[in-house]
């Protein structure tokens, strides 16, 4: 049978010079790649069974990668992943494990006196929240951070404080979520009511980091400073909650953090200016890089940019192509392996995954624009930009509950004018360094831009997001498809096509089967230590059931569950707080034991001690604790109890998003 030349290359087949034809592999054979891959397969694996949320589903990934790789079979192909993959897996999952054991050592709960060196700060309100290193407890090193909330504005970072307070652990993470102190290695908490300043740490970067601050807040308006801040170190936390939100909301987030975007810029701009030291001017654009990563505090998307720009310049003093995918994969693993615990940072994942989906995906897309006749410029701004929003979809939506759809236009207006920006501040900060009389007018440009992004901001609306949904295993389907679909992969036209079919399909009924309780019973749980938010779905009806939980951590709940609630339920002492919160949370109907004055519009409020939603029947047994009657099966709910949920069938509560039956077509999520 003969075939063309046309059909060869579209069966991932070549000719070779002699004109036999040769099987191409499925993919290209990457060390690096398959080393990350496994790194991440070892840490993901243990975080997933030590923390919850582990499913079989976020196997298919690894079980689709490995064939991959192996297509078409040799020795040397078989040898390499029989000993990177399990090596470097086991490599991660030791990582982690001796990471958590270590995290979970120091001392206990108490009252003690303790001291370190400020590293981050967050001020506001008359308080300032500082992560401290080199932590001193009674006199004692010890290992980890400390954060502690001191009753002052005045503290900057590479002050030394001493207190003494009621000093707490931080508890592991529960799946990926409330993982901040894990990640970032922040053992204790506290809350002091004095302290005291002993003196400066010598470090040099965070005396420029204070310097930087009090700088900036001396010659520019509070909120304007704030954002400058975070631009250039990547503290964003005293930045203005509802503009952060609207710029989240907005999928532009990553320009007011320092990202591996702005590494880059910078990087870029120190190669432009060192270009007479040709070949070796990639040395002191590396190390501005490392010392700006040092003022950001290394944070794990500049350090994945700093150790990108590197293999950069080494492929490039070799004179060598650089490429893309195989950099990500030194970059995961030279990150994870010293800190597995990055992995369940969200800021991991998405700085990664912008990265693979331009690997994967920009030269395609790029082309593809091409074609349309647009300006090459535009076309390969616009290909990248797809390519990571199609890339982190699932990850945004399953780590914060939803999908911007105005991320692509925003990205495509503030992207390029990121870099004159980004750098237009830097030197104008510089100028206000080195010559503090003139700061003032340095600043005056920066202060006006950022005044009037404030400003356009608060006019516009980025309310409509995809949310009230969750993926479930089709974030696994998804990001398997992206990957069999891309360019790096040699599929024929019609076996892509097919796959694109079976996945669309597989993937939508993933999603229907998550979302859907099939004419049952869905209780859905997140209780916290502060919080209790119970979400229960009928065909009928969905019912929220909450105490004085924080707004902002209902809207969370709900955005990643539901986009309804027809009735809310309070379970508190407190009902002036927790009615509030329902009714900020859209309930169209409010239920509560105690008639309680809340001064808002109160139709629609029922004060009762039994009810009915739907099939659901309700009972208060006291002001936290209610029962509800529903298909012949009776289930209590108290938000005051440690156990949160009770029924007829003993139940034992477990971390991450797991699934019991209670009852004939009564599903408990957990």
């Amino acid at each position: 049978m003969e075939v063309s030349e046309e059909g060869i290359a579209d069966m991932g087949a070549a000719k070779s010079p002699e004109g036999k034809v040769k099987i191409r592999p499925f993919v290209n054979f990457r060390v690096l790649v398959v080393c990350a891959i496994g790194t991440v397969f070892g840490v993901s694996l243990y975080a997933g069974i030590r923390f919850g949320g582990f499913a079989f589903s976020d196997l298919l990934f690894f079980a689709l990668f490995l064939p991959l790789c192996l297509f078409p079979v040799s020795k040397k192909r078989v040898l390499a992943l029989c000993l990177l993959f399990p090596i470097f897996a086991s490599v991660g999952c030791l990582g982690l494990h001796f990471y958590t054991e270590n995290f979970l050592k120091g001392v206990e709960d108490g009252t003690y006196e303790a001291s370190g060196t400020v590293i981050l700060i967050a001020v506001g309100n008359g308080y300032t929240s500082a992560e401290l290193r080199n932590v001193t407890i009674d006199g004692l090193p010890v290992d980890g951070k400390l954060s502690v909330s001191l009753p002052s504005e005045a503290v900057r970072t590479g002050d030394i404080v001493r207190f003494t307070a009621n000093i707490h652990r931080a508890s592991l993470p529960t799946g990926t979520q409330d993982s901040y102190h894990f990640v970032s290695n922040v053992r204790y908490l506290a809350d002091a009511a004095s302290f005291v300043t002993e003196g400066r740490s010598s470090d040099p970067i965070l005396r420029l980091n204070a310097l930087l601050y009090d700088t900036l807040h001396a010659h520019m308006d509070r909120e304007e400073a704030n954002i400058s801040y975070a631009l250039l170190t990547g503290n964003s936390r005293m930045v203005d909650r509802g503009f952060m939100t609207a710029v989240r909301i907005g999928g532009i987030a990553h320009i007011f953090a320092v990202s591996g975007l702005h590494i880059g810029i910078l990087y870029g701009a120190a190669l432009l200016l060192c270009r007479p030291l040709k070949k070796y001017a990639c040395l002191p654009a590396l190390l501005l890089a490392f010392v700006y990563c040092t003022l950001c505090n290394f944070t794990v998307s500049s350090v994945r940019a700093l150790i990108m720009c590197a293999a950069l310049s080494v492929n490039g003093f070799l004179a060598r192509k650089n490429d893309l995918l195989s950099s990500t994969g030194l970059a995961g693993t030279a990150v994870l392996i010293p800190m597995p615990a990055q992995w369940l940072s969200v800021g991991f994942r998405l700085s990664f995954g912008a990265c693979l989906g331009l690997g994967l995906f920009s030269g395609s897309f790029s082309r593809g624009l091409s074609r349309i006749r647009l300006p090459r410029f535009l076309s390969d701004l616009l290909g990248a930009t797809l390519s990571v929003e199609i890339f982190t979809f699932p990850i945004m939506l399953e780590a914060f509950g939803y999908f911007s759809v105005w991320g692509l236009l925003l990205n495509l207006l503030f992207v390029p004018l990121l870099p004159s920006a980004f750098l237009a501040l830097m030197l104008c900060t510089f100028c206000a360094l080195v010559i503090p009389p003139a700061a003032g007018f340095f600043l005056l440009f920066p202060e006006g831009v950022f005044a009037l992004l404030l400003y356009l901001f608060a006019l516009s609306d980025f309310g409509y997001v995809l949310c009230g949904f969750s993926l479930g295993a089709g974030a696994v389907v998804w990001l398997c498809a992206e990957v069999l679909l891309s360019e790096r992969v040699r599929l024929s036209r019609r076996l892509k096509a097919a796959i694109a079919l079976f996945a669309a399909g597989v993937f939508s009924l993933c999603v229907f089967v998550e979302n859907s309780c099939f004419g049952g019973v869905v209780i859905d749980v997140s209780a916290g230590e502060d919080s209790y938010l119970v979400l229960i779905k009928t065909p009928e009806a969905t019912v929220l059931l909450l105490n004085d939980t924080e707004l902002e951590l209902a809207e969370d709940f709900l955005m990643r569950r539901t986009n309804r609630v027809d009735a809310a339920i309070v379970l508190s002492d407190d009902g002036m707080a927790a009615l509030g919160t329902a009714a900020f949370a859209g309930a169209a109907a409010l239920y509560a034991r105690t008639e309680t004055a809340t001064g808002f519009h109160e139709n629609g409020t029922v004060f009762a001690d039994s009810f009915t939603v739907g099939e659901l029947s309700f009972r208060y047994e006291t002001e936290t604790r209610v029962m509800m009657t529903a298909r012949g099966h009776v289930v209590c709910f108290d938000s005051a109890s440690s156990v949160p949920i009770g029924a007829d069938l003993d139940i034992q509560s477990t971390a991450g998003c797991l699934k019991y039956f209670l009852g004939y077509d009564i599903i408990l999520k957990l």
